[in-house]
């Protein structure tokens, strides 16, 4: 067994479909992919995934060693980093963690602004789930995150960097993808996707939103990522709603359309430890606003964009 063994795994689990891995995350073959996933279940010695038309899902073997798997995975990229810290002492690092899907609009910037800044430092890139992050920015394998705020890191800080307008993500031959905007009152009913734990801010925003408007909708599958969204909101002609960054991964047959009235909003923010030294993690926190500012002449939604917090 080898390390893109769990690395693939891990992918498939998390997009429920060797497809989409293949595709979005691996960049490789379906069919080799599929190779890979085969040959460790026979090492292993267990079915890790249960196939149907509609998707892979998890075996409870499966779900034992994804737990595991990340673990493993975590380990290793920890060790990686501590290792090249202490192989490359007089070349400063800086590790910067995106919430999946941000990279398009804030990695050109924040790279600009850092090399600029700070010509002779190695900036590490990862992009993971918001609650990683945190983790990251916890046991110090990340110096900063476009993040949301995850409750119970007691230990973090942020800095809003926007707050982001949710909108109504459809099939594109969806009846409300015929008007302008959707009232909140016409979800009521709607087959209705839902963010997974793998995003309880949002989870939490978008609960709250449907209570505060005593909308009842039509529970389906739980979504652990944008790949997974798209794909299910058009296989199974259900709505949900999402920050209006994950317009950029739609595909053709998905198409979106703002609330009417007050729409529900989520913060990005940067995420950072207060007990970090970091003097790049000074220097970077103190231009973010200009990094906010560079990013709204590219063309974010202005009206999503807020001062930074001092």
């Amino acid at each position: 067994m080898e390390l893109r063994h769990l690395r693939y795994f891990v992918a498939v689990a998390d997009s429920k479909s060797l497809t989409l891995a293949a595709e979005h995350v691996l960049h490789t073959t379906q069919p080799s992919l599929s190779r890979q996933i085969r040959d460790l279940e026979e090492e292993v010695g267990v079915q890790l995934f249960a196939r149907s038309s509609r998707g892979l899902t998890l075996t409870e073997a499966g779900r034992t060693f994804l737990d595991y798997a990340r673990s493993i995975l975590s380990q290793v990229n920890a060790a990686i980093e501590a290792t090249r810290r202490v192989g490359l002492p007089s070349k400063p690092r800086f590790s910067l963690g995106f919430l999946t899907g941000h990279e398009l609009d804030w990695l050109p910037e924040a790279m600009g602004l850092l090399h600029n800044e700070l010509p002779n430092i190695s900036v590490m890139i990862t992009s993971q789930i918001s609650p990683d992050l945190a983790k990251g920015l916890a046991i110090g394998t990340l110096d900063a995150a476009f993040m949301r705020r995850e409750e119970g890191s007691s230990e973090l800080s942020y800095k809003l960097v926007i707050r982001e307008p949710l909108e109504v993500f459809m099939p594109s031959d969806h009846p409300f993808a015929k008007r302008k905007s959707v009232d909140p009152a016409d979800l009521e009913g709607q087959p209705f996707l839902n963010m997974s734990a793998t995003a309880p801010a949002l989870r939490k925003v978008i609960d709250e939103y449907l209570h505060q408007h005593k909308l009842h909708v039509i529970p389906g599958n739980d979504v652990d990522n944008l790949a997974m969204a798209m794909s299910l909101i058009a296989s199974t002609r259900s709505i949900t709603l999402i920050p209006i960054y994950a317009r950029n991964f739609a595909t053709w047959a998905v198409t979106s359309r703002p609330l009417k009235g007050e729409a529900p909003t989520i913060d990005l923010v940067v995420g950072y430890n207060r007990s970090n030294p970091s003097p790049v993690l000074k220097v970077f926190l103190a231009r973010l606003e200009e990094i906010v500012q560079r990013v709204a002449q590219k063309g974010i939604d202005r009206s999503a964009l807020e001062s930074v917090r001092k």
